[in-house]
């Protein structure tokens, strides 16, 4: 039941039909869906597929990987002694097949590579040696450690330099992909119920694939976060000890970025932490932004001062309900509508505008404009004029204009207050002065709609929770 992944899918599938050997890295977080994703295109037919041992020896890989030769047709006699060895068997096992095209899969590569391991020169030699230079090889390496991923084999800079036929980064599902799959597991919910889950754990599909349809949402979050050994509760530990080989400062990073909504710049990041500048910092937010937890953007007019945002909405739940806290079994129910939830909400809301913008730009009708979304915010200044604003969403086009995003979040139609009229007529002016050579589209999104009043006349354009939902050929 594979739902969206359509170029993916595409990607991997050509390879049975290239006239060479391809060598592929699927990467991604953890519970993104890339074993799943690549045993589906291959109809769960392989020459040869393993997965490394979690926080396993050496001896005990090469046993599991013996074992798996033997699995697959290889009459083993004895364990390899190191990784060479063990790939010479590979090789063995490959030319017995009879298969057109010898579909390699190896997952979790990273576990596989041991302290002091040979393996990334075994790799690399059974590809370099041997397997390139015949065309009916397809060999697909995965794993959840993505910055390991990204050193050891996405911008490998020995043997394996520039030897990737492709790369696939399996990101979490959209809101559009949401609702086909919730659809899939025959949930009872509605867009607005969607979004509200979508803001809670984002589109990684394991956490979709939990959700109970005898349930409603807010007993379904009750049962997956809040009861007694409920499946996600302790997740988020496991989540970055996974992805990263020493996570202890991507957990610092993280938690200094949850408590700013607008984000923070390098080096306020380093101050909020223990890391040091000239160290691995760079490498960590990289990391952290190949994983789709953080986003950068540098505010306009500052193009060396980039800002770092935390976007995962799995992350900043965490940090606002579980983080240091022990809610009770029906915490979500009980809360539900409280100004607990409803403050969460609106923030949550604004998170998930940020990772819908080619949506929004859609729904504008402003996708084929190259455009940059920042944050942005200005102190006040009598002598410029300026008022003081903060604004969470700039789409800044490449056209004479800029779209300026509001977004609120109601469970109706947004009636605009005299105060709101106020609050955007003077971000509206503060933008103006600091950029006076574009134009400023005031622009409202929100669920529901805004109703028509005497205050709406503020705002040119709006855009509502169904416009998330579209399908987005630019995201393609």
């Amino acid at each position: 039941m594979i739902v969206a992944r359509h170029k993916e899918l595409a990607v991997l599938r050509a390879t049975m039909e290239s006239e060479y050997s391809s060598f592929v890295a699927v990467y991604g977080r953890r519970r993104v869906g890339k074993t799943f994703l690549v045993r589906e295109a291959f109809g769960y037919s392989f020459v040869f597929q393993h997965a490394g041992l979690y926080k396993s020896s050496k001896t005990q890989q090469l046993e599991a990987f013996a074992s798996s030769l033997s699995e697959a047709g290889l009459a083993v006699k004895k364990t390899p002694k190191n990784w060479v060895e063990a790939f010479g068997l590979l090789r063995e096992l490959i030319k017995q097949s009879p298969a057109k095209k010898k579909v390699v899969f190896l997952d979790e590569l990273s576990w596989m590579h041991t302290h002091k391991s040979d393996l990334m020169a075994a790799l690399e030699f059974f590809w370099n040696s041997w397997a390139s230079a015949r065309k009916d090889v397809v060999l697909i390496v995965c794993a959840s450690a993505t910055s390991w991923m990204m050193r050891k084999v996405i911008h490998n800079k020995g043997g394996l330099y520039n030897r990737l036929t492709t790369q696939i980064h399996v990101r979490p599902f959209t809101l559009c992909e949401c609702e086909e799959y919730s659809q899939k597991l025959n949930l009872p919910f509605n867009r607005p119920q969607i979004a509200e889950y979508f803001m809670a754990v984002g589109g990684v599909p394991y956490y979709w694939s939990l959700l109970k349809p005898r349930y409603g949402l807010t007993q379904n979050i009750d049962a997956l976060f809040f009861a007694p050994e409920a499946p996600l509760r302790e997740e988020f530990k496991y989540l970055f000890a996974s992805l990263f080989d020493a996570p202890e400062p991507y957990l610092q990073v993280v938690e200094a970025l949850s408590g700013k909504k607008g984000g923070l710049t390098r080096n306020e990041i380093i101050a909020a932490t223990s890391l040091k500048d000239g160290g691995p910092t760079g490498e960590i937010l990289e990391n952290l932004e190949s994983c789709d937890f953080v986003r950068h953007y540098c505010p306009i007019g500052k193009k060396k001062e980039a800002v770092f945002q935390l976007v995962d909405n799995f992350t900043l739940f965490h940090y606002s309900f579980l983080h240091g806290q022990k809610p009770s079994a029906n915490f979500w129910t009980a809360n539900y509508n409280s100004s607990t939830h409803n403050t969460w909400r609106g923030f949550a809301f604004e998170r998930l505008c940020l990772l819908h913008t080619p949506e929004i730009k859609q729904a504008l009708g402003i996708s084929g404009i190259a455009t940059t979304e920042h944050a942005w915010r200005c102190r006040a200044d009598a002598e410029r004029g300026l008022k003081g604003s903060q604004i969470d969403l700039l789409i800044y086009r490449s056209d004479p204009h800029i779209n300026l995003c509001e977004m609120k979040y109601r469970e109706e139609e947004y009636v605009a207050s005299a105060k709101d009229a106020e609050d955007w007529q003077r971000k509206v002016s503060d933008l103006k002065t600091s950029v006076p050579k574009k134009g400023v589209i005031f622009t409202l999104v929100t669920p529901i709609g805004l109703h028509p009043n005497a205050n709406s006349a503020k705002v040119q354009a709006v855009i509502t929770l169904h416009a998330l939902f579209q399908p987005c050929p630019s995201r393609e």
